[in-house]
C-alpha cells in the first residue's frame, strides 16, 4: 500500500476554535470541509487527546476561521504545534466572539464560520464532529492556504496528532544519499516539538542562514522555522 496515494488529497489550513465555559483555546485543523448545502453544515475531525476536542465534546460548538497564505510560521507553530494546556493561545492575538460564544480568530485569516454540532462520529483516533452553520463572514481578501502551499511553499511538518499524519513522513523533495555527500560537514538537529530537522547543508535561507552553517553557529535568538521554539528545543540527530 502507497501511502502517499493520500498526499494527494485536497486539503485546507483552519484555525479551529471552542470552549469551556469561560475558557477558550484553538488549533490549527487541516479536516475542515463542507457536507451539505441545504442547510450548510461542515465537519471538522479533531484527535480526542486535543484540548479543543474536548471543548467541543462538551459546548457542541466550534468556529473554524480560514488561513491565509500570509501567516508567518510561528503563528502556525503556536497554534498548530502547542497545547492549550501549557499557554493561553488567544492572549496576543486579534479575535470576536461569535453568536456561539466561541472565539473567532481574526490573525491571518479570510473568512470564518460558526456551527453547532448535530453529530459526533467516533473514527478511532479521531471524532468527527458535523455542525449546522449558525454564522459565516468574510474578513478579508487574500488566497486561502491550502495543505499544499504549506507544505510545499512554507516547508511545514504535519503534526502526529493530525488527521492527515503519516508516520516517517518522506517526499520525492528530500535529499537523496548521493547529494548529502556533497553537503558541507556538520551535525543535524531536530526540533523535539514539531519534528523539523535543522540541515546545515541547507540552512535556512528563508531566515537568512545561508547553506554551511552550523547549528552551533546559529545566533542565539534564531527559531525554529515551523513552530518557532528556540534552539534549547532542539536536539542532535543521531
Amino acid at each position: 500500500m502507497d501511502l502517499k496515494a493520500l498526499y494527494l488529497c485536497s486539503y485546507g489550513l483552519y484555525v479551529v476554535s471552542s470552549k469551556d465555559d469561560d475558557k477558550h483555546n484553538g488549533q490549527i485543523a487541516n479536516t475542515v470541509f463542507q457536507v451539505t448545502a441545504e442547510p450548510p453544515r461542515i465537519a471538522v475531525s479533531l484527535n480526542k487527546e486535543n484540548l479543543t476536542h474536548r471543548y467541543v465534546s462538551k459546548s457542541k460548538v466550534f468556529t473554524a476561521s480560514i488561513l491565509s497564505t500570509d501567516a508567518p510560521m510561528p503563528f502556525i507553530g503556536t497554534w498548530g504545534f502547542k497545547s492549550g494546556r501549557d499557554i493561553d493561545k488567544f492572549k496576543d492575538a486579534n479575535f470576536k466572539v461569535g453568536t456561539t460564544g466561541a472565539r473567532i480568530l481574526l490573525d491571518h485569516m479570510l473568512a470564518y464560520i460558526e456551527a453547532e454540532v448535530e453529530k459526533a462520529v467516533d473514527v478511532g483516533t479521531h471524532t468527527l464532529f458535523i455542525g449546522k452553520v449558525v454564522d459565516c463572514g468574510v474578513v478579508s481578501e487574500g488566497e486561502p492556504m491550502t495543505y499544499a502551499y504549506y507544505h510545499q511553499v512554507k516547508k511545514g511538518k504535519t503534526p502526529e496528532k493530525a488527521a492527515t499524519y503519516v508516520k516517517e513522513e518522506r517526499s520525492s523533495k528530500q535529499t537523496r544519499p548521493e547529494e548529502e555527500e556533497k553537503m558541507p560537514d556538520g551535525k543535524k538537529y531536530k526540533c523535539t516539538v514539531c519534528g523539523y530537522i535543522y540541515d546545515p547543508g541547507k540552512g535556512d535561507p528563508d531566515n537568512d542562514i545561508s547553506p554551511g552553517t552550523a547549528f552551533e553557529a546559529l545566533p542565539a535568538d534564531w527559531v525554529c522555522p515551523v513552530c518557532g521554539v528556540g534552539k534549547d528545543q532542539f536536539e542532535p540527530v543521531d
